[in-house]
């Protein structure tokens, strides 16, 4: 689970990455980032109905991504909002596919060292 620091959950925290932020986009993946003066980075997910109909599988598709980013939040660099929205794509795919595409995507924007 992500430390409290490190999670996005003010509206207008989201609405401030996804106007500002610099993205990435994927067939299954959206990710938006932008600076914040913190010494930690905060993330934040979105998943949508149109994604998923169950809060379910809603809930699953956020918790996979959670245990990812969690897993390397030690490799990640500091002062940074991330917004993860995820594509309907996403929820056919198996934990390690969406974890292949979630460092992919946070190496493609120079999130995570090597």
């Amino acid at each position: 689970m992500l430390p409290k620091e490190n999670r996005l959950t003010k509206k207008k925290d989201f609405e401030k990455v996804l106007k500002k932020g610099k993205g990435f986009k994927q067939k299954t993946l959206f990710l938006k980032a932008v600076e914040n003066g913190l010494p930690w980075s905060r993330f934040g997910i979105i998943v949508s109905k149109k994604t998923a109909k169950r809060a379910v599988d809603r809930n699953k598709i956020k918790r996979q991504i959670r245990e990812i980013i969690w897993r390397n939040i030690d490799r990640a660099r500091k002062g940074y909002d991330l917004v993860f929205m995820a594509w309907p794509e996403i929820k056919d795919k198996s934990y390690e596919e969406k974890s292949l595409i979630v460092e992919n995507s946070l190496k493609k924007i120079k999130f995570l060292e090597k």
